[in-house]
Parts: C-alpha cells; structure tokens; sequence
C-alpha cells in the first residue's frame, strides 16, 4: 500500500504539477483506480463513497456522508495522452462504476479554469451546482461543484 500510494502521488505530480496534490493520508481513504493502455499508465480516478463534496462549504474541510452519492475526487490523464479520448472513456466508466454500484448521485469539483474538464462534464449532463471563489491556492482559483443524478432518464 504505501507504494501504491507513492505511485499515485507522483502521477498526481504529473498531472496537476505542483499544485491540487493529495497528500498521503487523504489516498488511504479513497478508492483509486488506474486506466491502463497496452500496460502503460495512461490515467488515475478516486472516489469517496456515500459522500457529498463540501469541503468549499466547511471550515473543517470535512466531506459528510450522503448515502448514494459517489463524489469523484480527482481524474486525471497525463499530459501526454490528452486529446486522445481517454478523458471521455474515463468519465463513461465512472458513470458506469456508479449505476453499477446503485449510485444515486454524482458529484466532482474542478477548478474553474479548467475549462476542458468541465466541458467534458457538461457532455454527460453533469450540471453546476455552485462555485465556490478562492477555494484553490497557487495558482488562485474558484472551484467548480458539479453533479450527475443518475435517477434521471
């Protein structure tokens, strides 16, 4: 396990750079899961489960439970590979993860500039539920709550 978690902190590194990095103990609690090409660490998901984003919401930083939501914590695809369609097969298999597992909810949270991820989102019908100023550091940025009820047809 911890160096599984170290292997999930460098591809973090990678992906985010400097910034939006995991620390150690917040990995142990999610469940990650890697995408794989031909062997090749292409990109990474975690989730939370039975548990709603508020950490823009509360001082504490805390994640409530909300029994069938599935909250999203990071996805990531290595610069590389960007622009290939992996991000969209990522995003279809999470859904996929989340009908299958009697999810009820989605929800994810990006930093507002990142323009590509929420597009990506708003293409499964992932709508914003709030934004949230400030809520990243270096750079500074707004965080962007967004969420998929898998009830609806």
């Amino acid at each position: 396990m911890p160096a599984e978690i170290r292997n999930l902190q460098a591809f973090d590194r990678k992906v985010f750079g400097k910034s939006d990095l995991f620390p150690a103990s917040y990995w142990r609690i999610c469940e990650s899961y890697w995408m794989l090409i031909d062997g090749v660490k292409v990109g990474c998901c975690a989730f939370e489960k039975h548990v709603d984003f508020r950490q823009d919401l509360h001082p504490d930083g805390r994640n409530p439970r909300r029994e069938g939501c599935l909250y999203i914590c990071t996805t990531g695809i290595l610069p590389r590979f960007q622009g290939r369609g992996f991000g969209r097969l990522m995003k279809q298999w999470q859904i996929a993860y989340a009908r299958h597992h009697g999810f009820k909810r989605i929800v994810t949270n990006t930093r507002k500039r990142n323009a590509a991820m929420i597009a990506l989102n708003r293409k499964f019908h992932f709508r914003t539920i709030r934004t949230t100023p400030r809520y990243y550091s270096e750079p500074a940025d707004a965080t962007v709550v967004m969420e998929l009820s898998l009830l609806e047809k």
